[in-house]
């Protein structure tokens, strides 16, 4: 497989400290701006790709990664959750803001794009 794609985004939860919903927006940041029109264009079926999620936050354990793979739309999905991230806490409440980055990186066979 040979990679085409990366793209990076950012992505936080304000109030809630969830570290799935930043990661969440995390991954929507970095795929909202992407279109690959080589897929329509060569007649590559979509499901050919292979797209690898790393998603970095304080709290990796907390990250539902199956609900993250369940909102891709395109391709054979996984999804991976490391420390990384910050946790951003205001001195005067205590509340913590939960920041998360993501990698989106999208695979292919070479041989398929030949074709």
């Amino acid at each position: 497989m040979q990679r085409f794609i990366i793209e990076m985004g950012s992505g936080n939860d304000q109030y809630g400290q969830n570290y799935t919903k930043a990661a969440a927006r995390a991954i929507e940041d970095a795929i909202r701006h992407s279109s690959i029109p080589m897929f329509d264009t060569l007649g590559v079926d979509h499901m050919k790709m292979s797209v690898q999620v790393t998603v970095g936050v304080q709290e990796p354990d907390q990250v539902d990664c199956d609900a993250l793979r369940e909102n891709l739309p395109r391709g054979s999905v996984t999804v991976k959750a490391v420390s990384g991230g910050l946790n951003v806490t205001n001195p005067d409440t205590g509340n913590v803001i939960v920041i998360a980055s993501a990698a989106v990186e999208a695979f292919l066979d070479p041989e398929v794009v030949r074709g």
